[in-house]
Formats: structure tokens, sequence, C-alpha cells
């Protein structure tokens, strides 16, 4: 019985770690905002990486995303940028959420009062 317990324990799936936001930056030109988002992940390549971030509305809409094409291995934590994101008027908060490509989206959001 306890072989098979250690062996249920070496084969079950390891927990990930999730993506995590450490940094957004939001700016508005005319009618569109541009949002520069630092994120944190364990990438381990192709097989597990951060591959997307986006804006949602306090409902839980979304407003615009940002999808990432590649690992970032080599370079933690990483920004990257998304500009053309129309926000409605009215609108003085969104959220920002991540996505791992094993794991989903993630359920932490960063919240970012536009001024």
């Amino acid at each position: 019985m306890r072989y098979l317990i250690l062996s249920l324990l070496l084969t079950s799936p390891a927990i990930a770690d999730p993506s995590v936001i450490e940094n957004v930056a939001a700016s508005h030109s005319g009618d569109t905002w541009r949002f520069d988002v630092t994120i944190r992940h364990p990438d381990s390549g192709w097989d597990h990486y951060a591959d997307g971030w986006r804006v949602l509305n306090m409902d839980g809409n979304e407003l615009g995303m940002r999808v990432l094409h590649h690992p970032h291995e080599n370079e933690q934590p990483f920004t990257r940028s998304l500009s053309g994101v129309t926000i409605p008027d009215g609108v003085t908060q969104v959220q920002i959420q991540a996505r791992c490509s094993v794991d989903g989206w993630g359920d932490q959001t960063t919240l970012v009062t536009l001024n």
C-alpha cells in the first residue's frame, strides 16, 4: 500500500506558479488607451509559458487582449504593451488578467485606475 501512495505522489501533476502582474502603466491618447504590463512567470519553454494578458472592465468583459507568442524564460520579468484599447465613457477603473499556456487565465486581477 505504501508503494501505491508513493507512486501516486510521484505521478501527480505539480501545481504551477501563476503569472504575476508586477506593474501596469496606462496612458491615453485621443480616444484610446495604451497599457504597458510587466509580468513574471517561471516560463520553462514552449510547453509552459505566460501566453497573454487582457484588459477587463469591472464586470469582467474583455476590452482588449495582448497575445504573447513565445516564452520569455531568459527575460523575467518582462513588459509588453497593447495600444488602441477603447475604454467606454464613464469607466474609471479596469482590471488586468494574465494567462498561462498550461493553467489558463489566472484567478487574480490587477486593478488599474484610469486618470
